[in-house]
């Protein structure tokens, strides 16, 4: 669960964005009108954000009333019923599209994660998510990745130092990078990624105290050859085009995890809609 005011901020900013002055099309409804609608899965898949969309309808209007039949991070099938919401029409078709704009997307990535979970079962690889998230919605894309039975790299660049292949050149060499990240990593206490394009390299990088190493874009004899070099000395994460067709051969090669940015940069949202049910006058007390 993530901090609910952490939350709040990032879904303000979806719902100021889209009702800016004031909803203009719900204005048409008399004002006393009430709905009931229900969420409805119309795709088979992994279900989240339905704690983000309860808050999306609280924030517009605290009255409305959100209940869930499923929750997050449950596998739904196409045309299960996921909740209900009931309460003044007018906030509710006001709030709908942001709550399903989270739910669609989040469910999309947890359904993605999901199958690469599946893809890699019976294997010790862990699935990990990367920094290649939507602007604003890291912390809903990770959570996601979460849901969907997947881990998250580092939230950020203030968590984790991760030595890529322009910061080597930068500095010159493998060496002389990490003894610069060794020294904030005993000041700071932060973990050391490094990435490595070859087995050379690997050597090179092993020579330090570093966390992990990223093997970029190597072959699966490659992988297999360091994961035997490394004999368990740091923890081995395969990264570079990892796709559901062939993460499982990456699996078995004996990487410790596996990162791939298809989760989050190019999900496909889960379909979801919401469906009213019942409008009615509002009883308006004398």
């Amino acid at each position: 669960m993530i901090n609910r005011t952490t939350l709040q901020r990032i879904i303000i900013a979806a719902l100021d964005e889209d009702i800016q002055t004031g909803d203009v099309t719900a204005a048409l409804l008399p004002h006393t009108l009430t709905t009931t609608a229900h969420l409805i899965a119309k795709q088979d898949g992994i279900v989240a954000g339905l704690e983000v969309a309860a808050i999306t309808f609280d924030l517009v209007d605290s009255s409305i009333v959100f209940g869930r039949w499923v929750e997050d991070g449950e596998p739904v099938t196409q045309g299960q019923k996921l909740g209900v919401v009931s309460g003044n029409a007018r906030k509710v078709l006001t709030a709908e599209r942001t709550a399903l704009n989270f739910m669609q997307r989040m469910s999309g990535i947890a359904s993605k994660t999901g199958q690469f979970v599946d893809a890699v079962a019976g294997t010790n690889a862990v699935i990990l998510d990367t920094r290649k998230t939507a602007p604003g919605m890291r912390v809903t894309d990770k959570w996601a990745v979460r849901l969907g039975g997947g881990q998250n790299h580092r939230m950020g660049l203030h968590d984790m130092i991760l030595i890529k292949e322009n910061h080597i050149s930068s500095a010159g060499s493998i060496p002389a990078i990490l003894t610069q990240a060794m020294t904030i990593k005993q000041a700071q206490n932060v973990p050391v990624e490094i990435e490595v394009k070859n087995l050379d390299e690997l050597r090179e990088a092993l020579a330090f105290d570093v966390d992990r190493i990223m093997l970029d874009n190597m072959t699966l004899d490659e992988m297999r050859e360091a994961v035997a070099i490394t004999a368990d000395k740091t923890d081995l994460e395969a990264s570079g085009n990892v796709r559901l067709s062939t993460v499982r051969g990456i699996a078995e090669t004996g990487v410790d995890y596996i990162s791939s940015g298809a989760l989050t940069h190019s999900v496909m949202a889960l379909d979801i809609s919401l469906l009213h049910e019942s409008l009615k006058p509002q009883k308006v007390r004398e």
